[in-house]
């Protein structure tokens, strides 16, 4: 497991607009959702609160490994791509603190866990 490096800490914090969320099926379809419902647990752990997942519920829930991504861009337009594993926990100190910050109004079925491997900003690798 790798983490975020200080420049994506920030760039964090200065995101805008809805996050890209991205998981494989087991046939190795991909998919790609719009998240507005996430949070930097650590620097290694990114979560997303599943308020609505249906695709992306099903491939977290497969068999096998859960290669996926987070892609966000900044209020500046400089996005950053982190790469890693996710986990889904319907319960837990991740799940616990997922029902910290997601919004009442949402039903935080549970929260997919991205472990960050790998992070990119256009072809840079920064960690």
């Amino acid at each position: 497991m790798s983490s975020l490096p200080p420049i994506v800490r920030e760039a964090w914090e200065s995101r805008e607009g809805p996050t890209v969320a991205a998981t494989i099926s087991p046939e190795g379809t991909l998919n790609l959702i719009y998240v507005t419902c996430v949070h930097r647990y650590s620097d290694e752990i990114i979560l997303v609160a599943d308020n609505y997942f249906n695709k992306t519920r099903v491939n977290l829930n497969s068999p096998g490994a859960h290669t996926g991504s987070l892609l966000f861009i900044t209020k500046g337009g400089t996005s950053y791509q982190v790469k890693g594993k996710w986990e889904y926990h319907t319960d837990g100190p991740l799940f616990d603190d997922m029902k910290k910050w997601n919004p009442a109004q949402h039903p935080g079925h549970a929260v997919a866990a991205l472990q960050v491997e790998q992070v990119y900003s256009g072809g840079k690798e920064l960690a």
